[in-house]
């Protein structure tokens, strides 16, 4: 019996050696129309993007690709299918523990992908979503300035320029309180140091300050650490 026992549980180490584990990430899903193409796993390491895996999709378009996570941050799929054409072809997202599920067309690959499984995803979009209504504004008055059969008087681009300012400011201003509002959120020292770093560095010390523990000691939490050391 004691032999039996030994076995079993050797057994049952063996079984868990290379399984899941609390960090690991499983990326699954389906691009919808695809035939054929390559799709890479990939994230950014240093400062060089890289692949971690790819797969080889031939018929029905799904894929899965695992990682061990030191953190959650950015991943991307980047799409070869091989058609000459790199326009749409790289899917960003933000990546955590557990499952995330993918799905998305092979004509519009990183537009309207839904994705689920990633609450710092959601929290990414959420930020993105009101961002664009700052980007927005910005292309109307560029457009106002542009769009008109007489020349603008000094005043009127003042004016223009005066509106510009303040609407660049008021998403400055969004994205430090967004951050600061989700200090426990993976996403915001990522806002932080790639979104708005050239930010008064006041603001981007007050975010590094407010950060949970474990948001702090994440790969954004550090690199944003290491940025405002570099620039006091």
């Amino acid at each position: 019996m004691k032999k039996i026992l030994t076995s079993f549980l050797v057994l049952a180490f063996l079984s868990s050696c290379g399984g899941d584990t609390e960090n690991t990430m499983t990326v699954r899903g389906k691009i919808k129309g695809l035939k054929k193409g390559t799709l890479y796993f990939q994230h950014v390491k240093d400062t060089a993007l890289v692949s971690i895996d790819s797969l080889l999709i031939e018929g029905d378009g799904n894929f899965e690709f695992k990682t061990e996570l030191e953190s959650p941050e950015l991943f991307y799929l980047y799409l070869n299918k091989k058609d000459n054409n790199d326009v749409n072809d790289r899917l960003a997202f933000f990546g955590e523990s557990g499952v995330i599920n993918i799905t998305t067309n092979w004509n519009t690959f990183d537009l309207n992908a839904k994705i689920v499984g990633s609450d710092s995803n959601d929290k990414l979009d959420e930020f993105r979503k009101n961002m664009s209504e700052v980007n927005k504004r910005s292309l109307e008055i560029m457009q106002t300035a542009s769009n008109t059969e007489n020349p603008l008087t000094a005043q009127e681009i003042d004016s223009l320029e005066f509106m510009n300012t303040r609407n660049i400011q008021r998403g400055y201003m969004y994205a430090i309180n967004f951050a600061i509002n989700n200090k426990d959120s993976y996403v915001a020292p990522y806002i932080a140091i790639k979104e708005i770093p050239d930010a008064n560095i006041k603001y981007l010390d007050t975010i590094a300050q407010v950060l949970t523990p474990e948001v702090a000691a994440s790969k954004y939490g550090k690199q944003l650490k290491a940025f405002l050391e570099n620039r006091k």
